[in-house]
């Protein structure tokens, strides 16, 4: 009987650790996370502007998916308009859900917590090898960086 009940346990802890919180709107948009009115988000660029003012913002963001995790969706990038501009790294609040791996190039809508952090040489390469770099391009990451990023409650595929 205990056998029994630390299997059922063991599966129940697993099913609710690996949820991905999915549901479907009314206009057909794909919401993942804590559910949002995505109307009033700013662009991404007009994030980098404000950001050039503050440390930390709680805002709603649009812009286009330039990359996610290859390994499970846990993260994604969000890139500007305009070419010039770094790109944002978007990070899933509690890890509690994980994006599609074929949204690169669909825009999104995301609720959160925008902040400046430096992102220290191992998280880095981690990134580059979820995203499938090279070892080399991977062993030349030798030096902490500071670069935007978010922590998202929720995101809209629109």
């Amino acid at each position: 009987m205990l056998k029994y009940l630390t299997v059922v346990l063991a599966l129940a802890v697993s099913l609710g650790a690996c949820k991905n919180s999915q549901t479907v709107t009314n206009a057909g948009n794909q919401t993942f996370g804590a559910a949002f009115n995505p109307k009033g988000a700013i662009t991404y660029d007009a994030l980098l502007n404000k950001m050039e003012k503050v440390d930390s913002l709680n805002t709603k963001v649009t812009g286009k998916v330039s990359a996610v995790c290859k390994v499970k969706g846990c993260w994604m990038t969000m890139v500007s308009e305009n070419p010039d501009q770094p790109e944002m790294r978007v990070k899933f609040k509690n890890y509690a859900f994980f994006m599609p791996k074929d949204i690169v190039g669909k825009t999104v809508v995301i609720d959160g917590f925008a902040l400046q952090e430096t992102i220290s040489v191992a998280d880095q390469r981690h990134y580059a090898e979820d995203d499938g770099q090279t070892k080399e391009q991977i062993e030349k990451i030798t030096k902490p960086k500071r670069e935007l990023s978010f922590e998202a409650a929720g995101v809209v595929i629109k």
